[in-house]
Formats: structure tokens, sequence, C-alpha cells
């Protein structure tokens, strides 16, 4: 008993001693890196979010390496299987890859950045952070979207924070005995008073449609009023049609005997 003491001994010693270091150490990484991105913050968040995990990334394996040394594992053949390893999960994992290589065209190129609203596999929303493999949407009704980089450097998206401003497209229908002129009219008075619209009105017929003529109205605005726009011109064009005795016309199905 006491040979298997003395030989587990120096075992144990080893693996606490490890241990330990292993927690100070996965602590002291996150601090670290909380200390670079905090130095980094002249940068952009785009690069303060993606150079941080990589640098988290990094201090983990040296970690892990470091540890397993503790144990007697040469360097040499542990880098050796590390790299033997690493081979092989990156060929089991190549879509992985294909994400860190789509987060590094994203920092190199821009098609957004961290506070954007951006469009992009049948989800739209705010970016809130850029990480190494994935990029982290916020819904407007305040839902987390994960979306893998390699699909949004590869893929089409739409980026609606790029310009200042934004054009508002409406259509209003009338009724085809409504007077087209008078209709036109009043829109324009219901546009002309409000101070955000920032370009003369666009108002044309655009269709003629089976239960209706279509009014088409466009408008320019700063992006940040597009939607309150959108949904006021609704109720106010509605309102005010109402009060000048123009139809907006419905579908309306008539069953005679």
């Amino acid at each position: 008993m006491q040979e298997y003491i003395d030989l587990i001994t120096p075992y144990m010693v080893n693996f606490v001693i490890a241990l330990v270091v292993l927690i100070v150490g996965w602590w002291a990484t996150n601090l670290i890196t909380l200390i670079v991105k905090r130095s980094m913050e002249r940068l952009d968040e785009n690069l303060r979010s993606f150079f941080g995990s990589i640098i988290s990334v990094a201090l983990k394996i040296i970690l892990v390496i470091t540890v397993a040394s503790m144990f007697g594992i040469e360097m040499t053949s542990f880098i050796a299987i590390l790299a033997a390893a690493s081979f092989a999960v990156g060929l089991a994992l190549q879509g992985s890859l294909s994400n860190f290589a789509g987060g590094v065209l994203i920092i190199l190129f821009r098609p957004f950045n961290v506070g954007d609203y951006i469009e992009a596999q049948g989800h739209a929303g705010t970016v809130r952070k850029i990480h190494i493999f994935s990029t982290t949407l916020k819904t407007p009704d305040n839902k987390t979207v994960i979306i893998p980089n390699g699909m949004l450097s590869n893929s089409s998206l739409i980026n609606y924070s790029t310009e200042p401003t934004r054009r508002v497209d409406m259509v209003f229908g009338i009724s085809y005995k409504d007077d087209i002129a008078k209709a036109k009219k009043t829109i324009n008075s219901i546009l002309k008073k409000d101070k955000r619209i920032i370009e003369d009105p666009f108002i044309k017929v655009g269709a003629l449609n089976n239960n209706s003529v279509d009014l088409y109205v466009r408008v320019w605005c700063n992006k940040k009023d597009y939607w309150d726009i959108y949904f006021e011109m609704q109720e106010k064009v509605k309102t005010e049609f109402d009060s000048r005795g123009i139809t907006i016309p419905f579908p309306q199905l008539q069953i005679h005997r």
C-alpha cells in the first residue's frame, strides 16, 4: 500500500497544481481579453469584438498546452498530436473554417458594422456582435438571431443603414368613380405638412386594377423616420379621404339568385 501511495502521490500533487493553474489561468484569460478589448476603444466595435474572440481562443489554447506539460507530456509530442488532431478536426469542421474565413472577410470588407440594421438569410435585425464564427442580430421584437459568418459573406444581404436617407414607397387605391386629381391633391397636401419629408413627393397613377386605381406615392426621409412616416401616412390618408368623400375600394362578392 505504501508503494502505491508513493507512486500516486507525485501525480496527485501535479493534478492538483494543474487544476489550480487551469482555474486561475481561465480566469486570467478572461481578464486579459477584457483588458485588451478596453485598450482597443479607439477601434470600432467590429474589430474589438472580432479580435477579442481571437485573443480569447489563442490564450486558452496556450493554457491547455501549459497544463498538459505539467503532467509530464513532452511538448514536441503534444504539439505533433495537436497538429494531427487539428487537421482531422479541420476536415470534419469545414463549415466552421468557412465561417472563420467569412468573419475575416466581413472585418476586411465591412458590408455592415455593429449597430447597422440588415436583412440576410431570411432574418432582419440590428447587428449586436461580430464573433469569429457567427454574427448576432437583435430583431425589432427583441429576438436574438445568430447567423454563421460563412453564410453572410457568401450570399446577398441588405444593409438599411448604409445611406443616411431612405425612400418610403406607398400605394393608395381609389375608386374608378373618384377624381384622380382631387385624390392626388389630397395626398400632396398631407405630405407637404410633414417636415420630415426632405424632397417633393412623387404621386402618380401606377396601376389600373380590377377594383381600384392605384396611386403610387414615393417620398424621401431620414432613415430614422422611415417607419414613423409609413405608418402615420396610412392613417392620415384614410382619414382625409373619408372627410373628402374619396372612396378606398375593397373586393366585394355579389351573389344573384
